[in-house]
Formats: C-alpha cells, sequence, structure tokens
C-alpha cells in the first residue's frame, strides 16, 4: 500500500476492500452488524492515510519550519529534518514497545504505519527535484508550505462535499481561513489568509455548486431550467444520478461491457450517436451512417461481457458472500465513490473514463468468475466436464477474444505519431531563439518531451501562460534552459511574489489617446503612492489606468534583428496600437509586457493558436502565421484582411519543408485528439495558406500545397466543421484549375454530405428533436455551394448529381425549414 501510494493515490481507494478481507480471515463471529462496522473502520482507515497521513504528515513538518526558521532563527528545512528524526523515532519506538509488551495489534497498526511512510517516502522527489533546478519543475515545491500545496492540489478550487452554496447563490459574507506563507530570503512571510465566501442558499451533498466559467449555463441547459428558474434540491439530485453518475460513469462503465458508437467526445448528450454507448444489436435499424459504423472506433460488444459479469457476480454472491462484497466494495470504492468525491461541476476538458479503470477490472473478475457460473448452469443438462469446456470456450470467445477481435483497431497506437510530429512542427514554426508562448496541454507537455528527451529545438524558449502567472515561474524564465537565453524580464522577484500583485483592477484614468506600453508597465509596478488606488478597507493596490496601449516601433531595429527583410520596411508600422480586452491585470500579463518592452525585437515572439485575447494582452492583431505559430510582427494593419493572417512564404518553407505529420495518412488509428483537434487546425492551416498564397500572386506555390495536404492527410470527417473547410479547399483548387483534386475532394465531401442527411432524415421520421439540425443546416448550405461551384467550372463530375440531391433533401427536410 505503501509503495503503491507513489504510483497514484488512487491506490488508498482499495483500503476499505483489504479492511473486510483481514475482517473475514481473522474474525470468528461474522454478522451484519460487525461487517457494516467493519466497513466504516474502512472509510476511516481510508480518511486517516489519506487527510493524517499524506496531508498533515506535511502540514506539521511545515509548522515545525516555521517555527525553526522564524523563531529559532534556523535555516529553512531545518524544522522539517527536525519533524522526520522525530517522526522516525516515534515509529522505531512503537514497533520495539509493542514487541516487548506482546501487543500485536499494536504492533500491526505501527508496522502498516511504517511502510506506508515508506512507500510516502518516494514524494521526496518532488522537492529534491526542486532544489536540483530541474528544467521542468512545476510549481517548485522547494519547502515544505509549498510541497504541502503541491500534493493538496490548491491551484485547482475544491469542490464543496457534504453542504455548499447553488449555483444561483449569492455570497453575503466572507470569513477568513488558515494563513498562507511564503518562503522569503531569511523567513516565511505571510501572505495574507484563505478567504471562504458565505452563501445565501446552501444544500447538503451540493452537485449543481459551480458559479464560474459557463458551468450555471451548462446546469440549466442539462436539467431543463429555465433562466429565472432556482434550482431545488431535486434538481440537485437530478444533476448527480443524470450526469455525475450516469453520464459520467455508467456511461463509461458500458463503452467498457456494452460497446461503444465512436471515440468522440459525448459528455452533452445520453442521445446523441458521439461518445455513446451501444450494444450494437440493434443498430441496424437506426441507419447509422458509414462513417460511424466503418470506423475502428465503432466497437459494439453485444453486451456479452457484461452478460457474463452479471451472471459471474450473482453465481459469487451465492456461493461466497464474503468475497463478493469484497469485489462489490472494491468496484464502489473505485468507481461511483471517486464520483462523490471529485464532485465533477459540468464538461470535463477530456472524458474521464481512464479514472474509474479500477472499478472496470473489479468488474473483470465477475466476468472470470462468469465461466464458472455458466457451467454450473450446464451442468445441469450436461456432465460436468463438458459443461466446463463449452463454458470456457463460450465465455472465451465472447469475453476477452471478442473485446480484442473488437476494440484492438480502437486501441493500437503503433502506428501513430501525432503528439510527436505536432510538437515538432509547433518547434519548427519558430525562427531561431524564439520566445514559443503556449496555453493548454496539447502545445505545451508534448514540446516539453519534444525539447527534453529528443533535444528538438532547445534554442526556443517555451513558456506557459497558464503557469505565467506564478511567482515561481516567472522567476524560472529568467534562467537560462538548454540553449535559450534568460528572457527579457527586469522585474524585481519582490515586485511579483505572491500576494503582491495577484490582481490589479481596471480604473479607467480618462486618459485620451494611446498610452505607451513602457509607461503602463513602469506605472502598474510602481511603489509610488499615485500610482496606487486607496481601498475602503485601507489598503492600497496599483491599477491599470487605460486598456489603448501602443508601442513604438524602430523599423531598422526590426530590419536589423531580421524579423522582417528590408524589402518589407515600407510595410512596417512606426507604432503598433491595441486595445487592452481584460478589465484586470494578472502577473502572467505583467510579465508579457515586461518582456515585449525589453525585448526589442531582440528575439522572435510567437503564440500557439490556442491562447485566447486575453491571455495574448490583445496582441491578435499583429500575429501572422508561420505554421503552427504566430509571430508577432509590427506590421501595419490591412482593414480590408480581418481573416487569418500568414507570414506567408515563410509559412510555406515550414509546411512544405520542415514539417510531419505524424504519419495521419496511414496511421491505423488515430485518437481523439488527432481526428478533432489536430486534423481541423492542418486542414484550416493549408486552406489559410493556399488562399493567401494566391491573393499574394504564388499560384504554382498554392497548387504545391493543395497536393501536399491531399498527400499526408487522411479522408476522414470528424465532424461537419470539417467538410465546410475541405469544401474551401476543393473551391481553392477549382480557381487553380486542379479540376483532379476537386473532383476527389468534392466527392467525398458530397458522400459525407448524402450520409449526414440520410441519418437525419431517418431521425427526422422517428423522432423530430433528435435531428441535429445545425448539421443539416450546414450540409444543405454544401449542397447548395457544390451546386454553384459546379455551375461555375463545368469540369466537376458533381454538378448534376448534387442538384438533384439538394432538391430531394429540400423537400423531405422542408418541414423543419419552415419559418
Amino acid at each position: 500500500m505503501g509503495l503503491s501510494i507513489g504510483i497514484h493515490l488512487l491506490n488508498l481507494l482499495t483500503i476499505p476492500a483489504l479492511t473486510m478481507v483481514y475482517y473475514f480471515r481473522r474474525s470468528k463471529l461474522i454478522s451484519t452488524k460487525r461487517t457494516t462496522i467493519t466497513v466504516f473502520i474502512g472509510i476511516a482507515l481510508l480518511a486517516f492515510v489519506q487527510f493524517g497521513i499524506i496531508q498533515y504528515t506535511v502540514k506539521l513538518a511545515a509548522y515545525f519550519d516555521l517555527l525553526f526558521v522564524n523563531t529559532l532563527k534556523m535555516g529553512f528545512g531545518s524544522g522539517v529534518l527536525v519533524f522526520l528524526l522525530l517522526l522516525i523515532g516515534f515509529l522505531v519506538t512503537g514497533i520495539i514497545y509493542s514487541i516487548r509488551k506482546n501487543k500485536p495489534a499494536l504492533n500491526l497498526a505501527f508496522l502498516c504505519i511504517t511502510f506506508i511512510y515508506l512507500g510516502y517516502g518516494s514524494f521526496a522527489m518532488i522537492p529534491i527535484r526542486a532544489h536540483a533546478g530541474t528544467n521542468l519543475n512545476n510549481s517548485h515545491p522547494d519547502n515544505a508550505f509549498k510541497l504541502q500545496s503541491y500534493l493538496n492540489r490548491e491551484q485547482y478550487i475544491a469542490p464543496p462535499l457534504v453542504y455548499g452554496p447553488y449555483f444561483d447563490a449569492q455570497a453575503i459574507d466572507q470569513k477568513e481561513g488558515a494563513t498562507i506563507y511564503r518562503k522569503g530570503k531569511t523567513q516565511y512571510e505571510v501572505v495574507g489568509k484563505q478567504q471562504k465566501l458565505i452563501y445565501d442558499r446552501n444544500t447538503i451533498l451540493p452537485r449543481i455548486y459551480s458559479q464560474t466559467d459557463n458551468n450555471p449555463q451548462f446546469y440549466k441547459q442539462w436539467l431543463q431550467l429555465g433562466n429565472e428558474q432556482s434550482p431545488t434540491f431535486k434538481d440537485n439530485l437530478n444533476f448527480l444520478f443524470s450526469w455525475q453518475v450516469y453520464q459520467m460513469y455508467f456511461r463509461y462503465f458500458l463503452w467498457n461491457f456494452v460497446g461503444r458508437y465512436n471515440d468522440q467526445d459525448g459528455q452533452t448528450s445520453t442521445v446523441d450517436v458521439d461518445g455513446n454507448w451501444t450494444s450494437g444489436w440493434f443498430d441496424g435499424s437506426k441507419h447509422l451512417p458509414p462513417f460511424v459504423i466503418k470506423s475502428n472506433t465503432y466497437t459494439p460488444l453485444y453486451a456479452l461481457p457484461l452478460i457474463i459479469g452479471l451472471v459471474g457476480m450473482v453465481w459469487h454472491f451465492k456461493r461466497n458472500k464474503q468475497d463478493a462484497s469484497v469485489i462489490a466494495l472494491l468496484y464502489f470504492f473505485m468507481g461511483l465513490a471517486i464520483v462523490l468525491y471529485v464532485n465533477q461541476p459540468s464538461i470535463q476538458p477530456r472524458e474521464r473514463d481512464y479514472s474509474y479503470v479500477g472499478s472496470f477490472y473489479a468488474f473483470a473478475i465477475w466476468i472470470g468468475l462468469g465461466t464458472i457460473g455458466f457451467a454450473q448452469l450446464l451442468q445441469k443438462k450436461v456432465n460436468a466436464k463438458y459443461a466446463m469446456m463449452v463454458a470456457t470456450s463460450v465465455c472465451l470467445l465472447a469475453g476477452p477474444v471478442l473485446m480484442a477481435v473488437q476494440e484492438w483497431g480502437a486501441h493500437n497506437r503503433s502506428t501513430k505519431m501525432t503528439p510527436h510530429d505536432m510538437a515538432s512542427n509547433y518547434l519548427n514554426s519558430c525562427a531561431p531563439n524564439a520566445i514559443l508562448f503556449t496555453y493548454g496541454d496539447n502545445d505545451t507537455y508534448s514540446l516539453w518531451y519534444a525539447q527534453e528527451v529528443e533535444n528538438i529545438r532547445p534554442d526556443v524558449r517555451i513558456v506557459n501562460l497558464s503557469l505565467f502567472g506564478t511567482d515561481w515561474y516567472i522567476r524560472h524564465m529568467k534562467k537560462r534552459m538548454n540553449r535559450s537565453a534568460p528572457l527579457p524580464i527586469t522585474m524585481n522577484d519582490d515586485l511579483y511574489k505572491d500576494g503582491v500583485r495577484d490582481y490589479l483592477y481596471y480604473q479607467d484614468a480618462k486618459i485620451p489617446d494611446s498610452v505607451e506600453l513602457k509607461d503602463i508597465f513602469e506605472f502598474i509596478t510602481s511603489d509610488a503612492p499615485d500610482a496606487k488606488l486607496e481601498y475602503n478597507n485601507g489598503t492600497s493596490s496599483n491599477y491599470l489606468p487605460t486598456k489603448n496601449f501602443k508601442m513604438a516601433v524602430n523599423p531598422a531595429q526590426v530590419i536589423k534583428s531580421g524579423t522582417l527583410p528590408a524589402a518589407q520596411q515600407s510595410r512596417i508600422t512606426q507604432n503598433m496600437k491595441w486595445k487592452y480586452p481584460s478589465d484586470h491585470v494578472t502577473k502572467e500579463h505583467m510579465a508579457l509586457m515586461d518582456i515585449l518592452v525589453h525585448n526589442n525585437w531582440k528575439r522572435p515572439i510567437y503564440f500557439t493558436n490556442s491562447a485566447p485575447d486575453e491571455a495574448i494582452i490583445g496582441l491578435r492583431p499583429y500575429l501572422y502565421n508561420e505554421g503552427f505559430a504566430y509571430r508577432l510582427l509590427p506590421l501595419k494593419q490591412d482593414t480590408a484582411n480581418q481573416g487569418d493572417k500568414t507570414n506567408t512564404l515563410v509559412m510555406y518553407n515550414n509546411v512544405m519543408k520542415k514539417f510531419k505529420w505524424g504519419n495521419m495518412k496511414n496511421a491505423t488509428y488515430l485518437d481523439q485528439q488527432s481526428t478533432a483537434l489536430f486534423y481541423p487546425f492542418i486542414t484550416t492551416t493549408f486552406m489559410n495558406m493556399s488562399q493567401n498564397l494566391i491573393n499574394e500572386g504564388h499560384l504554382a506555390l498554392a497548387k504545391q500545397a493543395l497536393n501536399k495536404y491531399d498527400q499526408v492527410m487522411p479522408d476522414i470527417y470528424p465532424y461537419i466543421d470539417v467538410a465546410a473547410r475541405k469544401f474551401y479547399i476543393a473551391d481553392t483548387a477549382c480557381h487553380l484549375q486542379d479540376f483532379k483534386l476537386a473532383n476527389k475532394m468534392l466527392n467525398s465531401i458530397n458522400n459525407y454530405v448524402k450520409e449526414q442527411l440520410d441519418y437525419n432524415y431517418h431521425q427526422l421520421q422517428k423522432d423530430a428533436d433528435t435531428v441535429n439540425l445545425r448539421d443539416v443546416q450546414l450540409s444543405m448550405s454544401l449542397l447548395n455551394e457544390m451546386a454553384l461551384l459546379g455551375d461555375k467550372y463545368k469540369q466537376l463530375v458533381v454538378n448534376n448529381r448534387v442538384k438533384k440531391q439538394l432538391a430531394d433533401y429540400q423537400e423531405k427536410f422542408s418541414p423543419l425549414m419552415r419559418p
């Protein structure tokens, strides 16, 4: 158990089941009452390990260190060392005492705790790495307080579990919590107090509690609440069982043991095909489109593993209730207990089926036992030998063999290189010695791997904007990393440490014109009294006086640094002007301003496309695509071109000569991130590049780009919008007189659109509420556009066909199209 903690904390959830094993083996009197008590003892032991050992050990060590550093004036870590010595002494003394006094229960308790601590000791790697100063050192937990925050995942807001607010509750008060400390130069410093809001409407077991992002809107949509309608406890329980339990657990369970339509995200609907479960028995009558049933992610298991598992469960409880209850506890705590504890607020960034794999393992035990259950049923008709042979053969075929045959194609990643090659493409989009600002997981972690493990483009400095709002990460960026020089951040560490300038508000100072970014940066980092606002509670803070930013540009320096060639000097603006998009300034914004002010175009600056406008402080008008990354360029704004701007020839060189494509064309399987994220992104990249090449007069290069796309990309449609993007590529091919490629793509689009419309027409006849109106409208629009394109270019073979289809579907869907 101790060592397993070092692998994953979810292993702790086996404690209640292990407690039952111990009870059934050692107790001479088994009863319902004693069994129930044992279950609660197991839960108490789980809580003791999770909170008492894992959390409070580090917390006590932190406060020991606080005493030794701040009061006794000793060095950082001295208190932790003394605490660890005392802890070891306590455990050793307890073990010796229990042996000498012949107390086996006490000895067992001390040995269990000792072994748990031995395993938990593997977490010492975290502060050791922090002190080693490795390139990747998230949170920099180099002291006990920081380690406690790291282990408690305090960067994420803990959900209320037993009692908390509804999503429409109003905050009426707040109370102070524990003191927050930070590591100073010679002692720990007080940052402030944790604040807890008090709300006017609360409930037990809160499930619809989140007021952030789009969560309230999702609650209303899922529960079908009116805009002015307040949720009730019944709605709270409805969300628990319909979304958290069914949609976010049992749907995953049914994926594994009944079957699955595809691997697309299906969190938002219980009836849509995408991301839903299916046995496959009745799919023939559903008129599913070929792009669903011909995909290797369509994996119906005909519910056979589920049936075998249920038979095994029933047999197990009849044969040995004690053993079966242990498996049942393991199943519950590794599945539904996680659902209750995590309390997911609403739509997750990705499907969370991997969180519950322990419960699936537990159910798989019953699938194995189901063989015996079937054999005993058969023994009523045939002898035991033949019954076991038949049951084993049938269950082997209906269980592991069927699952392997059906699901291997959707699990075989051996031919897929998408994460590796996309990471390489992001880095190779950048000029030498560049600064690349990323934002999400997919454009950060794989890039870290590429740099740190494979040494791909070590000259590029990766800066994750989601982490840039922390003091430790800003300090980290001021150091050299691989072949990348420190970032031009001039702020003193005291200007952005924990509790200082965490959140600065916008207060319009009525400044008539745009203000130089350098002056704004100096104003919000100034400690002068006239640069701060006084608040009613007696505190003061810096503020943002204007949203109208500008940055003076020296064209000579831009050309000298190689940012732009001399041939484009006439396009370089003297002043970059833009509007700051947010009502507040946080540390990542200050650090980005610092870099912009003091970089002076010496290092190329890039942003990935995942970063929102607020994170990049409104610089999007000056970002030009050079492949997978957008470069900051001081060019005069073209008001006539508000689309995706490209540094076209540089982009062409990167895409055509440097990029790799993850074997996407020939891979036996592409995961959901490859198909639903990267594939549309790549399609858009080629679409914009080819159109801008045409606009700039490079027709031959545009044609080569389109043929490159056809060579390296598979012909798939993750969703309807991809068909629209491919239509624009086909339109561009027509403009370039490449009718072979245009016909190929239009035929493919036409087949996909027809499949969509046929499926939705079947749904319309069965239940109009299940029709995807948006897909129908876009499909009809694409048919119309293809018909118009066919009128314009007579070489297109789809011309007459799509006109007939358009007329046919207009009649079929006329009930939906009426105003």
